[in-house]
């Protein structure tokens, strides 16, 4: 796998001849060896469609290519950074949240109505994350960043997982999910934001989430 974990909040990938990857504009810290740096247009893989859905979401994080042979250190603005390896199955991240990804993987946008309906759009509202989340499919090592860490939560069909929408990060397998109401503790003593909202995620898979709510 592309990703070596330095430090809760820097990952070294090497880069290699016919090997390239995709990152978030300003997560290079340093590189080693003759590597380039280009703005990506085409929205990774995916094509130039992927790149227009995340722009009608207003989520349409800039990327660049990394190319070359060498190694490059990633990170930003001293966020933790959790490396998830697909083997095959769909990733499906909030575009804010990708620091680097290979560059095999086939990047896509998906419309969170699609799940959950009515509810599923709700959820965009609420996050402030639009009605759009990235998916990444295929073979290849994503690095993902949070505040405070990420948990890894299995989901099961006889154990779904509520999940605050903010401290939400992402998803992977056969996963639906759903907006509901809850009176939160924190509402309770006064000190929620109140919203008071759930994220629902029932099925088969397992959701990433940060250790603290803040945005990025």
């Amino acid at each position: 796998m592309p990703f070596t974990t330095l430090n809760s909040r820097v990952v070294e990938a090497r880069i290699g001849p016919g090997r390239r990857m995709f990152s978030q504009r300003g997560a290079m810290l340093a590189y080693r060896g003759e590597v380039s740096f280009t703005p990506n247009l085409q929205g990774g893989q995916g094509g130039i469609g992927s790149m227009i859905g995340r722009r009608i979401a207003g989520e349409a994080t800039p990327l660049m290519t990394v190319e070359g042979t060498g190694t490059v250190m990633f990170g930003h603005g001293g966020h933790h950074v959790h490396v998830v390896d697909l083997t095959g199955e769909t990733l499906y991240v909030e575009a804010d949240r990708l620091l680097a990804f290979d560059g095999s993987l086939h990047q896509g946008t998906m419309f969170m109505g699609s799940q959950g309906g009515v509810m599923g759009m709700v959820r965009g509202q609420v996050t402030g994350q639009g009605l759009f989340t990235t998916t990444l499919k295929g073979v290849g090592s994503v690095a993902v960043m949070a505040h405070g860490g990420v948990i890894e939560l299995p989901i099961t069909p006889q154990r779904p997982v509520h999940v605050d929408p903010q401290a939400y990060v992402a998803h992977r397998g056969d996963v639906r999910n759903k907006l509901s109401t809850a009176l939160g503790w924190r509402d309770m003593v006064g000190r929620g934001s109140g919203e008071a909202f759930q994220l629902e995620l029932s099925g088969q898979g397992t959701v990433y989430v940060q250790a603290s709510e803040e945005k990025l």
